[in-house]
């Protein structure tokens, strides 16, 4: 973007945008003053002026009286209000000592101090003090038949100063506005920030969790089912082994993409797309052929669900079963039923084997699957329950609202 186009209706001048750079620069390099010198600078002025300058009458009074109204501003910033009361003091005296001084610039100055630290209410007072000692000194010393012009010019030096003053106020407070919202503004990307990261790190914790103890407890299941099977059944031993090699890809695969670690152009993330309500057939045949005789039904067409639904659907009915995998004895079966509609999807998985009382299952277990299985659901505003079934066996059941606003993630 060129100069002229980043500010319409200016003239391009050439070398311009370097020379403002130019000025700027040195302008940053110039030294910047304290506040106690520039406080320091008019006093001295006035103070010079009155030891130079021929006083007509009572010379060392003069100095006196303009120490007595320049000095006190050395302090106009630190305690503005004694300052202007202290060079008040010292114009009324002047004033009834009949003196006039250019030292009585001191007071305009000690105004314009006070109205920019003080609240408007106490800036009008002052003003209004003020405003009586221009009128009182435009009565002693105004030119006969010339007082109205004197008068009107200090009444406007005065007003300007008190509205400078507030002014500067009003824009330090603007600027102090602006600079704890911008602060206010950053704490609050930065705890959104670390709320995003913790989420993150729930949700990897949760499917690390999943895949994890899924693919190896169906590893270990089928493991030992080829170690039975090695001397009577070669041909099941050979089976369960290929199907371990299996499991333990798909397990790869599933923690590279949780992981963020594939490329959405390699063929790989094709071939296995997230898992879904589709992919329950896969996992119930698994689990099978790991131990657990598992049936499958599915009611509704379940097309038209999100990914991030149907991947919280497959990994509820995963843990469930891995639980009961983990968790019954042999000859147990489970079933599972998914509803699909067009705002909800109902999961129940049910199995025919007993708990024990220490189960990991159970929601009093210290382990980290039915409180992931309660995030995942509650996330689609669903309440998970899971505990012994009426007849026998053990049941997880929820309902998961499509249209939840809570559903942020899978």
């Amino acid at each position: 973007m060129t100069e002229a186009a980043a500010e319409p209706g200016r003239a391009h001048r050439p070398g311009a945008g370097r020379l403002e750079r130019a000025v700027a620069a040195a302008a940053r390099r110039i030294p910047r003053l304290p506040a106690q010198v520039w406080d320091s600078l008019l006093p001295a002025l006035l103070l010079l002026n009155a030891a130079t300058t021929p006083a007509p009458r009572e010379p060392v009074l003069t100095v006196a009286l303009t120490a007595a109204l320049a000095l006190p501003l050395l302090w106009r910033r630190r305690a503005p209000l004694a300052v202007f009361g202290a060079v008040v003091a010292a114009a009324l005296v002047q004033w009834l000592l009949d003196i006039q001084l250019p030292a009585d610039i001191a007071v305009l100055v000690a105004l314009y101090t006070l109205a920019a630290h003080s609240a408007r209410r106490t800036t009008l007072v002052a003003g209004a003090v003020v405003e009586a000692g221009v009128l009182l000194a435009c009565l002693r010393w105004a030119p006969d038949g010339a007082f109205l012009t004197p008068f009107v010019a200090v009444t406007a030096m005065t007003a300007a100063a008190a509205v400078l003053g507030m002014n500067v106020r009003t824009t330090r407070a603007y600027l102090a506005a602006v600079e704890e919202r911008a602060a206010h503004l950053e704490r609050e990307q930065e705890q959104q920030a670390r709320l995003a990261v913790a989420e993150e790190r729930a949700r990897i914790t949760r499917e690390m969790h999943d895949i994890v103890t899924h693919n190896l407890s169906v590893m270990v299941a089928l493991a030992d089912a080829a170690g039975y099977a090695r001397q009577r059944s070669p041909d099941r031993a050979d089976a369960a082994m290929r199907q371990i090699s299996e499991t333990g890809r798909q397990a790869l695969t599933d923690m590279r993409r949780s992981l963020g670690v594939l490329r959405a152009d390699e063929p790989d993330a094709e071939r296995h797309p997230l898992p879904g309500i589709a992919q329950l057939d896969a996992l119930a045949e698994q689990m099978s052929a790991a131990g657990l005789p598992t049936g499958l039904e599915v009611e509704g067409g379940h097309d038209h669900l999100p990914a991030t639904a149907q991947l919280t659907v497959y990994r509820l009915v995963q843990e469930a079963l891995t639980n009961a995998l983990k968790h019954t004895p042999a000859g147990t079966r489970a079933t599972v039923r998914i509803r699909c509609s067009a705002g909800t999807v109902t999961v129940d998985v049910a199995d025919t084997g007993p708990r024990p009382a220490t189960s990991a299952a159970t929601p009093s277990s210290s382990g980290h699957g039915i409180p992931g299985m309660r995030e995942r659901a509650a996330a689609y505003g669903g309440t998970l329950r899971a505990g012994p079934l009426p007849g026998g066996g053990w049941g997880v059941r929820t309902r998961l609202l499509l249209d939840s606003a809570g559903a942020v993630s899978a």
